[in-house]
């Protein structure tokens, strides 16, 4: 108990000294936890991200980061930021992730909302990846995929667009404000979407722009096919165009 008490101090120290402090003192806490009950190597290195993402056209702004060393969670981060840089009206979002030198072991997937009208989502829950893309014996590509390019516009950075495969058929998952839910089929390499329900929630116009046109793709969805040598799943329409493309997580 003394050392595991000792181990968690050290890490809080870590997180502490990982940037700069602001000359007011201000500061975001919080921690980031996964469910899996394994330890990590020595020399895994947990990172957190305080992001401005409010531009749908544009790279997230960086306001502040920390890092921390751990065999387990959860990881406490405290991040230091110049308040004078949140700007009302401006969507701000902390994001996680886990890595083993360039080896990715866990990441955020879902958008925790800071500085907003609610209370600050300071708790990242992070996922671990996949370690190599694989679909089910009978050509069902089963589990939790990320959307990283919507119609060869790429995505926002940090929102979180996912698309989950279940072996029944079901499909789900969140489109980026919105949780859907429905049915596909696959017959060889063709793949459909059923009517898709989702949930009637309302975000930030550059967000809802982002989920229109990824529920509108996964409409016209004709075929799919699995590029294992770059870990994704690409969605095609009718002319063989690549309209979605996702890696697994």
């Amino acid at each position: 108990m003394v050392l595991r008490i000792f181990a968690r101090l050290a890490t809080i120290i870590v997180l502490l000294s990982a940037a700069p402090a602001m000359a007011d003192g201000a500061v975001l806490s919080g921690t980031v936890f996964f469910r899996e009950r394994i330890m990590l190597p020595d020399t895994a290195k947990v990172t957190v991200q305080l992001l401005d993402v409010s531009l749908a056209d544009a790279p997230a702004k960086l306001l502040g980061e920390a890092t921390a060393t751990g065999k387990s969670p959860p990881y406490a981060y405290v991040i230091p930021y110049d308040p004078d840089a949140i700007v009302p009206g401006h969507r701000y979002t902390v994001s996680a992730r886990i890595a083993e030198g360039d080896k990715l072991l866990f990441i955020s997937t879902t958008h925790n909302s800071v500085f907003g009208s609610g209370t600050d989502a300071t708790e990242i829950l992070v996922e671990r990846v996949a370690e190599a893309i694989s679909a089910s014996s009978d050509g069902w590509p089963e589990g939790r995929w990320l959307a990283e390019d919507i119609n060869g516009g790429g995505v926002i950075d940090n929102l979180q667009t996912v698309l989950e495969f279940a072996p029944d058929g079901q499909v789900g998952g969140m489109a980026g404000c919105n949780r859907f839910g429905g049915k596909a089929s696959i017959d060889g390499s063709a793949l459909s979407f059923g009517d898709l329900f989702s949930t009637e929630m309302a975000c930030a116009p550059a967000v809802m722009d982002q989920e229109a046109k990824f529920l509108d793709a996964l409409g016209r969805v004709a075929s799919y096919r699995l590029d294992n040598a770059r870990g994704k799943l690409i969605l095609l329409d009718a002319a063989g165009n690549d309209i979605v493309v996702l890696a697994r997580i």
